[in-house]
């Protein structure tokens, strides 16, 4: 099965009720939302990605997910947490689009990696919130990642595509129900280049070794937002655990985050999912 031409996957799907989500999803995300798109080339056309966005609102996962399928050309599977499939139809449609299931706070937690893992393998294209919830950050910069896409990226070598996108909270700010349609927001949205995480190659998969990546890949995308801003982020990420900034080393090394004068963080627990599509909690 294919994607769409010159896209190879044997990622399993029903093609079509994917093809029903972009008769329905895409002509109404155009209608709703203007978009300003840059960084198609830095997503490679076939094999397994890892898309890596910074998360604003609930209104992030349509933005990314016609950003992805509609400019890059790449169809999103994302991780979504498990209490949404249980919602009648919806729960239904998720899975036969191909979407994976987070369980949190179980002992099964480490099993929706495992999908994720499968599906990279088989050539999909997987959308992983690093930072696992909207940013609390005061100033919406990105926070302290957890470390979900980092180990998902070291075990498969899927690359990492840092994505930063602005627009998306004025539209559904975190915390609120009601959106904002009109007048008509504009959503800016690039990808860089795959985090370079060759410093880790060969590393055993252990608490420091993940921080360090998640690190670089909270970094780079930090970077991103800072140029899509023209704002200088903070010296040191929000940690939502700590419940303010925490200056933390990395140790990984030619991140754009030098550019953007930042530095990132500790991230949260290694063997949970980390990484939630449908928002906040």
């Amino acid at each position: 099965m294919s994607e769409r031409a010159g896209q190879p996957t044997s990622y399993r799907y029903s093609s079509g009720w994917r093809l029903f989500t972009r008769i329905i999803l895409h002509p109404l995300l155009r209608l709703l939302i203007r978009n300003q798109w840059a960084g198609k080339e830095n997503i490679p056309e076939t094999g397994g990605i890892i898309l890596a966005p910074n998360h604003l609102s609930y209104a992030d996962w349509p933005t990314i997910a016609l950003f992805s399928d509609s400019y890059a050309r790449r169809y999103p599977v994302f991780m979504i947490k498990s209490p949404v499939f249980g919602v009648k139809f919806i729960g239904a449609l998720l899975t036969k689009v191909g979407q994976l299931p987070v369980y949190r706070g179980r002992g099964d937690a480490g099993l929706v990696l495992k999908q994720a893992e499968k599906a990279l393998a088989a050539g999909a294209c997987v959308i992983v919130y690093p930072e696992g919830t909207a940013s609390r950050d005061p100033d919406l910069w990105p926070m302290v990642g957890k470390t979900g896409a980092a180990r998902l990226a070291l075990t498969t070598g899927a690359p990492v595509i840092p994505i930063a996108h602005w627009g998306a909270q004025e539209i559904l700010p975190y915390g609120t129900k009601k959106p904002h349609l009109f007048p008509r927001k504009t959503v800016r949205m690039v990808a860089g280049p795959p985090v370079d995480l060759s410093a880790y190659a060969g590393q055993r998969l252990g608490a420091s070794t993940l921080r360090a990546a998640t690190a670089d890949i909270m970094a780079d995308i930090t970077a991103l937002l800072a140029k899509i801003r023209q704002e200088t982020p903070p010296a040191a990420p929000w940690d939502l655990d700590a419940g303010g900034r925490v200056a933390l080393g990395r140790t990984g090394s030619g991140s754009a985050a030098a550019e953007a004068g930042s530095s990132a963080g500790k991230p949260g627990g290694e063997a949970q999912a980390d990484s939630s599509a449908s928002g906040g909690s």
